[in-house]
């Protein structure tokens, strides 16, 4: 079989297109949101009330996704909210009105993820799963590369224009919906048709009915997303380390490029040696670059170490996604994958709460020497417990 559909080809286009649209506004949304009157508190719980509402809402339009019988709906009008809050960032300057931008895109994103990633899934078969979500993760990654590159050059002949910036970022997000289009789902029977009514929180009752596979692999997971602080911690570390604001753009740049090139080689890789072996191999990746990062002030040591971080990143989402998608039924594929992400989501608020305060309490070497010890303890998880991949 083609391996590489016409589906998973748009939708990988899609999703770089929509990444370069947002993290062209990476680098700026933190002054952005200062120039228009956002305090550091502000800002927290903007973050913070918009995480919640994609990882609420992932879970509960991935279990409405799968009771509808339909995928592509959830991921048109997804990816159409969060093109619209582009507009409206670029059109508005009120506190109040990009609060309801940044929140519409986010509730974009927790509509169309899980049912996309189920899509995905449908187009291939479990033996191909690894290679499918690596060459996804791969263009989407390309596209958070790309981004920030643009908004840099963008800046450097127009500085301080960035209300400029997110009507440019608004072309290729509504490239992206206008690719969805031309999508065509192909009609997917459902075994168990669910008739009760989808609540906003019924998508947590899944876990009792849930493959026992799927339980202990999300056990591991959610308690590595406990140990996994949001990325925000590293860019502080290396500014923190005296490095500039433009060196710490390119750094990310450099993590975002090593993990667009490795992602699919790795999803290649991955359905060869076993999904948990790569999964494994990326943790004590994680662990060695958490490791040396709480040990590293060189700065370009500190980029080698994004560099495996890349590794990293490319050996454990799309894997992770994949060897969920194997471990249900097709017609639960996408509530299972809102269960992990929506309460993923929660796990990281919870884990980035714990990271601020070792840091603030102690030194950012504990948050960072806190969590590569925690991911071993996940490796050591994952070699004990009996699970099919």
């Amino acid at each position: 079989m083609k391996i590489l559909t016409r589906t998973i080809l748009l939708l990988s286009l899609v999703s770089m297109l929509t990444d370069i649209s947002s993290e062209m506004l990476y680098p700026v949304m933190p002054v952005y949101l200062t120039s228009i009157g956002f305090s550091a508190l502000f800002i927290g719980i903007l973050e913070g009330f918009a995480e919640a509402i994609a990882g609420f809402s992932k879970g509960y339009f991935g279990q409405l996704s799968d009771s509808k019988g339909r995928r592509l709906p959830f991921v048109q009008i997804g990816y159409g909210l969060s093109s619209l809050s582009k507009l409206m960032m670029g059109i508005f300057a009120s506190p109040v009105l990009i609060f309801g931008a940044r929140t519409i895109d986010r509730l974009g994103k927790g509509i169309r993820t899980s049912a996309r990633d189920a899509l995905l899934s449908s187009e291939t078969t479990q033996e191909h799963k690894g290679k499918v979500f690596g060459f996804h993760r791969g263009a989407d990654t390309l596209g958070a590369a790309i981004g920030p590159i643009l908004a840099l050059v963008f800046l450097a002949f127009y500085p301080n224009q960035y209300q400029t910036l997110f009507l440019i970022a608004f072309i290729p997000a509504v490239l992206g919906v206008v690719c969805t289009a031309i999508i065509r789902e192909k009609p997917f029977d459902i075994t168990v048709r669910q008739t009760k009514q989808v609540g906003l929180f019924s998508f947590l009752a899944y876990w009792k009915i849930a493959p026992p596979e799927f339980r202990k692999l999300v056990i591991g997971l959610l308690f590595f997303a406990l140990m996994n602080s949001s990325d925000l911690f590293i860019l502080m570390l290396i500014k923190h380390r005296g490095a500039s604001d433009i060196d710490v753009i390119k750094a990310y740049i450099l993590y975002n490029l090593i993990y667009a090139v490795a992602a699919f080689p790795i999803g290649i890789l991955a359905d060869k040696i076993g999904l948990r072996r790569m999964l494994v191999i990326g943790l004590l990746i994680f662990a060695g670059v958490y490791g040396g990062l709480a040990l590293s002030n060189d700065y370009l040591i500190i980029c080698v170490l994004l560099a495996f971080y890349g590794i990293y990143a490319a050996a454990s989402e799309g894997v992770a996604k994949a060897w969920i998608t194997n471990s249900v039924s097709k017609s639960e594929t996408a509530t299972a994958l809102g269960f992990y992400i929506g309460m993923g989501s929660i796990f990281s608020l919870l884990s980035s709460l714990v990271a601020g305060l070792l840091w603030s309490a102690f030194f950012p070497e504990v948050t960072f020497g806190v969590s590569a010890v925690g991911a071993l303890v996940v490796v050591g998880y994952f070699a004990r417990v009996t699970m099919a991949r």
